[in-house]
C-alpha cells in the first residue's frame, strides 16, 4: 500500500478539510490525515487504485495538489483573502454609512446596486464555488450557508428594486455586509491557525543553513567551498566554527566545542562534544571549532523526522474529533432546516412581514458556524505537539496526547532509564579460566549486543584482543550465546542463565563455558540526577509507580526503597515483563518508561510507551513518546501537555458547541441582526485559535 504525503493548496477552513476527506474516504483511501494549518494531506492508497486520478479529483474539488519536491502556483495578490477583504470593504462602507447619514444619493436603489454587485461577484468566485463544489461532493460546507445568505438578500433587494418597493425591500447593505465580514472571519481565523503551528515553523527554519564543505586536495591540502547545505551528501566533510549552525547529522572527527540543542532537545545548557561524538543538524555550536563527517541528509536527518513525525500526529484525529467531524457533516442540513422554519414560522404563525421573516431566516444561516466544531481539536493538538516538541518531547500521535489524562501508574525500567547507563566495571572474578581469557570472551560477546551494560564493557575494556566467536546470537532476557574455534559453548548474561549453578545472584554478569560457572562481573551504575524528582512528582500527582526490571532482587529492593517507588518486580524476562504489563492494564492505564530492546515489547504494549533518545531503535520505534534529551525530567511535562491539550480541546468544544447552540436560536428569535451575525460567526473561530495559542505559555503540570 503507498502513502501519498502532499501540501493542498487553497485549503483555508476545516470544512474543506472535510470536503477533502469525505471525497478521498468514497475513492477507498485509507487513514486519511489532513492538517488545515500546515496544509498537509496524507493517505494510504489501496492496491490498484490510480494515483493520478485522486490528485486529479482534489484538483478538481478547487484546490491545487502539490507533491513532494513540486513547486505550488504563485497565487496572485488579487486571489488572495486580503486582497479580497479590502476590495469588498471599499464598497461595503458607503452601503453601511446610507444607514447613518442622510445622504440622499445612497438611498438610491441604483446605485445601492451598484456598489453590491462587485462584492456579490467577488464573494461567489469564492464562496458560491466553493459551496458548489461541496454539495457536489455530497458533503454541505460552512459556505453553503453562507452563499444562501448572502443570495437570498441580493435577489430579494434586486427584486425590491426592480418593482420600485421602496426602502422597506432594500437589503443590499445586509450582502454586502455578510461577504465583507466574513471575508474578514477567515482572513483572521487563516491567521491565528497559522500562529498555533510556530513551533514547526521554528524547527523548519533550522533545516536550512549554509555549510563550509572540504575538499582535500592530492598533496593533503584542504579547499573550503560554501554551498546550501541542501546540497550535502552523506560522506561530506565540513568544518564548524563557532556561532555556526552545524549543517547535517553528522560524527566528529576533529575538534570539540560546546553545541546548544536547546531549539530540539529543550536542554538549555550547551552540551560537551568531541571527537567521535554525534551532532544533530540544526543545532548550534556555541564555541569550539570542529570537523564533522556528514552520516544523514535531507529526511534521513534528525530533524527532518521530528518535524515529519509532529506533522503526522497533527493529522491523527483523536476519538473527540471524530465525534465533532460527524456532527459538522450533518450541521450545515440541520441549519438550512433550521432557517426555513424560521422564515415559515415568523411569516405564516408570527404574522411578520416578508422581509422580517427573511431577515430572521438569513441571520440563522450566517450566525451558525460548523468551521468552529472542526476547528476545535486540531488548533489545541497542533500547540501541544508544538510545545512538546520545542521541550524535546516527541509524541507520536494526537491520541496520545488524549489518553495521558487517563494513566494511573507509570512502570519504569531500571539500567539506562532510572540509572545513567553509563556503568563503570566494578569488581570481576574468572573462575577455571585465566584472566586475559575471561576479559577477551567477555568483550567479544558484548561486542554483538547494544544493551546499556554491553555498551559500557566494550568502552571499558576496548583494545582487548578478541576472541574468534561465531553462531553469535542474543536471547532477550537472558544475554549472549556463541562457540569458539574449538567447539566450546559461551554464554554471558545475568543470573537467569546461571540460577543452575550458584546460588548466588549479586552480580550482574555470569560467563559460562560448557554449561559450568566460568566468571561472574559487577558494575555500579548511578541514579539520574532528576530520577527521585520525578517518582516524587507523579506520586504527589496520585500516580503509582512501578519498577519492573531484570536485574536481581536485592538491587531492585534496594532502588525501590532509595527512590520511593511503590512497588517493584525483578528478574523478568521480556515475556514477564509483558505479561506483568498486560496484568497491569486490567487494573488501571499503564505507561511504561524503557530504553533496551528487552522493552519493546511492552512498550508497544503499554497504553502509552515512553522511550528515551538513547534507546535502541527498536525501542523507539516501539515508543508513543520519545524524550529526545534523554532527560527523565521531561516526563512530568509530557503528561502535563497531554493533559492540558485535552483539557484545552474540551473548552474549545465546548465553546464550539454552546456558540451554536446559544447563537442559532437568538437568531431564530429575531434578536439578532444578519450583519452582527456575520461578525460574530467570523470572530467565533477566532476565540479558538487564540484559546489554543494560550497552550504555548501556561503553566502545565500533570
Amino acid at each position: 500500500m503507498e502513502t501519498i504525503s502532499c501540501k493542498v493548496k487553497g485549503m483555508n477552513c476545516s470544512s474543506c478539510a472535510l470536503t477533502i476527506s469525505k471525497y478521498l474516504e468514497n475513492k477507498g483511501m485509507e487513514d486519511v490525515a489532513i492538517s488545515v494549518a500546515t496544509e498537509e494531506l496524507r493517505f494510504n492508497l489501496p492496491q490498484g487504485a490510480d494515483a493520478e486520478e485522486v490528485i486529479n479529483g482534489i484538483n478538481h474539488l478547487g484546490y491545487e495538489v502539490v507533491l513532494p519536491g513540486a513547486e505550488a502556483r504563485r497565487q496572485p495578490f488579487y486571489a488572495t483573502l486580503t486582497f479580497r477583504f479590502i476590495f469588498c470593504a471599499i464598497f461595503t462602507t458607503p452601503l453601511l454609512l446610507h444607514m447613518i447619514v442622510s445622504w440622499h444619493w445612497l438611498h438610491n436603489p441604483w446605485v445601492q446596486f451598484s456598489l453590491t454587485l462587485p462584492v456579490y461577484v467577488v464573494g461567489m468566485t469564492w464562496f458560491g464555488q466553493s459551496a458548489f463544489r461541496s454539495l457536489r461532493n455530497g458533503v454541505a460546507n460552512m459556505d453553503v450557508l453562507v452563499t444562501l445568505g448572502a443570495t437570498a438578500a441580493f435577489a430579494y433587494s434586486l427584486i425590491g428594486a426592480l418593482q420600485g418597493l421602496g426602502e422597506d425591500y432594500l437589503f443590499f447593505e445586509t450582502t454586502a455586509a455578510i461577504l465583507t465580514l466574513v471575508f474578514l472571519g477567515n482572513l483572521l481565523e487563516e491567521r491565528s491557525v497559522k500562529s498555533t503551528t510556530t513551533a514547526i515553523a521554528e524547527l523548519a527554519r533550522l533545516q536550512h543553513t549554509t555549510a563550509r564543505r572540504l575538499h582535500v586536495h592530492e598533496n593533503g591540502e584542504e579547499h573550503i567551498d560554501e554551498v546550501d547545505n541542501s546540497a550535502l551528501r552523506p560522506g561530506d566533510r565540513v568544518l564548524v566554527n563557532t556561532g555556526d549552525k552545524i549543517p547535517m547529522d553528522g560524527t566528529i572527527y576533529w575538534g570539540s566545542g560546546h553545541v546548544n540543542e536547546s531549539m530540539i532537545t529543550g536542554e538549555s545548557a550547551p552540551v560537551g562534544k568531541q571527537e567521535k561524538d554525534k551532532v544533530i543538524g540544526g543545532t548550534i555550536l556555541e564555541d569550539g571549532s570542529m570537523k564533522v563527517y556528514i552520516t544523514a541528509t535531507g529526511k534521513d536527518t534528525v530533524l527532518s523526522y521530528i518535524i515529519d513525525l509532529v506533522k503526522q500526529a497533527q493529522g491523527n484525529k483523536p476519538p473527540m474529533q471524530k465525534l465533532a467531524d460527524r456532527i459538522s457533516a450533518i450541521f450545515v442540513p440541520l441549519v438550512l432546516g433550521i432557517a426555513v422554519l424560521t422564515f415559515l414560522g415568523w411569516y405564516f404563525i408570527g404574522g411578520t412581514e416578508l422581509q422580517v421573516a427573511m431577515m430572521r431566516a438569513i441571520a440563522v444561516l450566517v450566525i451558525a458556524c460548523p468551521c468552529a466544531m472542526g476547528l476545535a481539536t486540531p488548533a489545541a493538538v497542533m500547540v501541544g505537539l508544538g510545545r512538546a516538541a520545542r521541550n524535546g518531547i516527541l509524541i507520536k500521535g494526537a491520541n496520545t496526547l488524549e489518553q495521558f489524562r487517563n494513566i494511573r501508574q507509570i512502570v519504569f525500567d531500571k539500567t539506562g532509564t532510572l540509572t545513567t547507563g553509563k556503568l563503570s566495571i566494578g569488581q570481576w572474578k574468572a573462575i577455571g579460566i585465566d584472566d586475559d581469557t575471561f576479559r577477551s570472551l567477555v568483550f567479544s560477546l558484548e561486542k554483538y549486543s547494544s544493551h546499556p551494560i554491553a555498551r559500557s564493557i566494550t568502552a571499558a575494556w576496548k583494545g582487548t584482543p578478541e576472541t574468534t566467536i561465531r553462531q553469535v546470537r542474543e536471547v532477550k532476557g537472558l544475554g549472549m550465546q556463541a562457540s569458539d574455534k574449538e567447539g566450546n559453548e559461551w554464554k554471558l548474561g545475568s543470573y537467569l542463565m546461571a540460577q543452575d549453578l550458584t546460588n548466588d545472584d549479586s552480580h550482574n554478569i555470569y560467563l559460562l563455558k560448557n554449561g559450568a560457572l566460568a566468571g561472574w562481573l559487577d558494575f555500579t551504575d548511578e541514579l539520574r540526577p532528576e530520577a527521585k524528582t520525578v517518582i516524587g512528582s507523579l506520586k504527589n500527582a496520585g500516580i503509582r509507580t512501578i519498577l519492573l526490571s531484570g536485574d536481581t532482587t536485592r538491587k531492585c529492593r534496594e532502588m525501590a526503597a532509595e527512590l520511593g517507588i511503590d512497588a517493584w518486580f525483578a528478574e523478568q524476562s521480556p515475556k514477564q515483563k509483558l505479561e506483568k504489563i498486560d496484568a497491569l492494564m486490567q487494573e488501571d492505564p499503564t505507561a511504561m518508561v524503557g530504553d533496551g530492546i528487552n522493552d519493546a515489547p511492552a512498550l508497544a504494549k503499554a497504553t502509552i510507551g515512553i522511550s528515551l533518545s538513547d534507546s535502541t531503535q527498536v525501542a523507539m520505534q516501539s515508543a508513543n513518546v520519545i524524550l529526545l534529551n534523554n532527560h527523565l525530567g521531561a516526563l512530568p511535562l509530557a503528561m502535563g501537555l497531554g493533559k492540558h491539550t485535552y483539557l484545552t480541546i474540551k473548552q474549545n468544544l465546548f465553546w464550539a458547541f454552546i456558540y451554536n447552540v446559544v447563537a442559532i436560536p437568538v437568531a431564530a428569535l429575531g434578536f439578532l441582526n444578519p450583519i452582527v451575525g456575520a461578525l460574530v460567526m467570523g470572530l467565533s473561530d477566532v476565540v479558538l485559535a487564540i484559546n489554543s495559542v494560550r497552550l504555548r505559555f501556561k503553566r502545565v503540570s500533570h
